[in-house]
């Protein structure tokens, strides 16, 4: 009875050991990452007194990594598999982590920063890639979600250790933060990279044609896929692009925010997300996936009119100071509404063959929209007008909705997560009905 329970619990949820040590190696490149992020500005601008501007340019070029690396990391993860294509990444990771401690000189700091990045995207489609090898269909909307969950946390947790260990004063303090960091992307390689992940399902479809397009060729002629992408190019510039930098901006200069506040608007999202994100799985399961995006898009409307009034009430302090907090909150709710939703409908659109270039592609399009949100957000916040950046922001949100809805014409019964009663259970809901 037991073991036809446990096969029956992988065939809903999927292979339980691979599964569980992709997201420990999540949780712990996640670590790593909030370790060190925040505190990359301050270390290159102050620590190492080379200025804004090469702070800035160091920033850029790790961004830019990944319009470098991305297009061949969903090729190669389509040849060669996830896990050779993760061990590398976490390795370029570790080696432009550990270089980054230890550069003094922004020309080094600089490569530091490439390989630093190209590492770190490179893990992103791979360990995307692993959790969909790993899980079965049922569960794989729960596996991403935990897997978001794990990422806040343990980005949470490194952040405030790691501020407890950054001196600005005493360099080699910095130095040790990044080693670290290198050493949790060598934990990724450790726990992760040696999983046994399932080889990729044979297509649904039947063999495939010779001539069939493959890498980015197919996924520019899925009209679905492209549609998905300007989607979440916009949920990732109006939200994440904005969340460390634009309406951390419009809290500081504009509203009056001490930075301390600021950290616990963080800690608030953050938190949200994890005491909540569970729980909004269970009701996204029985509802349309792209039901679940549009949500997300109301829920930050509103979070961006609580922006408006925090804007409008700055003088009263307190209540000014709550409202910049619920802004955060707000975020997280409709950050949880995401989790289980994104990931698994490139899972559901990609072909078996091509899941490397198609997570490839999705993570490229949010490094993209990550990469130039905060340049938008930060430019009319600090020219002063931050209505019309609230109001940029909110018709970016109205638009998140209405292609959220618009794309449910574009997907499968299956792919929005639509519950097709069939011929078999149709009987059984009269004889119910009837009883």
């Amino acid at each position: 009875m037991t073991g036809t329970v446990k096969q029956q619990r992988q065939q809903r949820y999927g292979a339980g050991g691979p599964l569980r040590r992709v997201q420990i190696g999540n949780a712990l490149s996640a670590f790593g990452s909030g370790f060190t992020m925040p505190y990359m500005f301050v270390y290159v601008d102050q620590v190492r007194g080379l200025g804004s501007l090469a702070a800035g340019m160091v920033f850029t070029l790790f961004a830019l990594a990944a319009l470098a690396v991305l297009p061949f990391t969903g090729r190669g993860i389509d040849r060669y598999g996830p896990r050779p294509v993760l061990l590398a990444g976490a390795a370029l990771a570790a080696v432009g982590a550990f270089s980054f401690g230890q550069a003094t000189t922004t020309p080094t700091l600089l490569v530091a920063s490439f390989l630093f990045g190209a590492g770190v995207t490179t893990c992103q489609p791979a360990l995307a890639t692993m959790i969909v090898r790993s899980s079965a269909k049922a569960g794989r909307a729960r596996a991403f979600a935990l897997q978001f969950t794990l990422v806040n946390l343990g980005m949470g947790i490194g952040a405030l250790v790691g501020g407890q260990i950054v001196d600005v004063a005493d360099p080699a303090s910095l130095t040790r933060l990044f080693t670290i960091e290198a050493l949790t992307f060598l934990g990724l390689a450790a726990v992760t990279g040696t999983a046994r992940i399932p080889a990729a399902a044979a297509e649904e479809s039947g063999p495939v044609r010779r001539d069939a397009p493959t890498g980015l060729r197919a996924l520019v002629r899925d009209k679905a896929m492209l549609r998905l992408c300007l989607l979440a190019g916009l949920i990732f510039f109006t939200c994440y692009g904005q969340f460390e930098s634009g309406v951390a901006a419009f809290a500081t200069d504009t509203v009056g925010t001490a930075p301390s506040t600021l950290g616990v608007a963080i800690g608030a999202n953050a938190l949200t997300i994890v005491v909540l994100q569970m729980f909004v799985v269970r009701i996204t399961e029985r509802r349309r996936r792209t039901t679940a995006m549009a949500a997300a898009g109301v829920v930050w409307l509103a979070a961006w009119a609580m922006a408006l009034v925090a804007g409008l009430i700055r003088t009263e302090a307190a209540a000014a100071t709550a409202a910049i907090v619920a802004i955060y909150a707000l975020f997280g709710v409709g950050e949880s509404l995401l989790a289980p939703t994104l990931g698994p409908i490139v899972a559901d659109l990609a072909p078996s063959r091509l899941l490397g270039t198609y997570n490839a592609g999705y993570a490229l399009v949010k490094q993209i929209a990550v990469a130039v949100g905060p340049a938008v957000g930060v430019l009319l916040v600090g020219s002063g007008t931050w209505p019309l950046y609230l109001a940029a922001m909110a018709a970016c949100t109205l638009l998140i909705v209405a292609l959220s809805v618009r794309l449910r014409g574009h997907l499968t019964p299956a792919q929005d997560n639509v519950r097709v009663l069939t011929v078999a259970q149709q009987p059984v809901r009269e004889l119910q009905t009837a009883a």
